[in-house]
């Protein structure tokens, strides 16, 4: 049987898994030679203890947390992740701009502009990665009996 802290990880790296796909394991492989008890606690509590809380979608999570790093204005790498993240649990390009244009009003110009080129530098990514994906194999063909 896993113990308390144990389940707390294990529920992190499957709701990291839901939210980022690869873009999350990446992070987080990253950190094992600089710092793997902080990836550990990364996943523990963000992903573990908050983002498996009930009250709030996905989606909404990461339109706040996209937000939140638009606001913070030196975040890009973790914002590009989020945006990722943003568009992997369902949420549209247009609410990401929308969201990150919000933020001028609170966090300033020059906040949401990087934030919006960013978003640019991602959606560019994932039209590539579209793009760059091979095509499912054809459906069998039947003959008629």
């Amino acid at each position: 049987m896993l113990n308390h802290e144990e389940t707390r990880f294990q529920n992190g790296l499957a709701k990291l898994a839901e939210v980022d796909g690869q873009a999350g394991e990446k992070v987080i492989a990253a950190l094992q030679d600089i710092a793997p008890d902080f990836a550990r606690l990364l996943v523990s509590f963000a992903f573990g203890d908050i983002y498996s809380r009930p009250g709030l979608d996905l989606k909404s999570r990461e339109i706040g947390v996209v937000a939140a790093l638009t606001a913070l204005g030196n975040a890009k790498p973790q914002l590009k992740v989020h945006i990722h993240a943003a568009l992997n649990v369902g949420c549209s390009r247009e609410q990401i701009i929308e969201t990150i244009m919000m933020m001028s009003v609170y966090a300033g110009f020059p906040a949401a502009l990087n934030s919006l080129f960013a978003a640019q530098e991602v959606f560019a990514e994932t039209e590539h990665e579209a793009h760059c994906r091979p095509a499912p194999p054809p459906a069998p063909c039947s003959m008629p009996a």
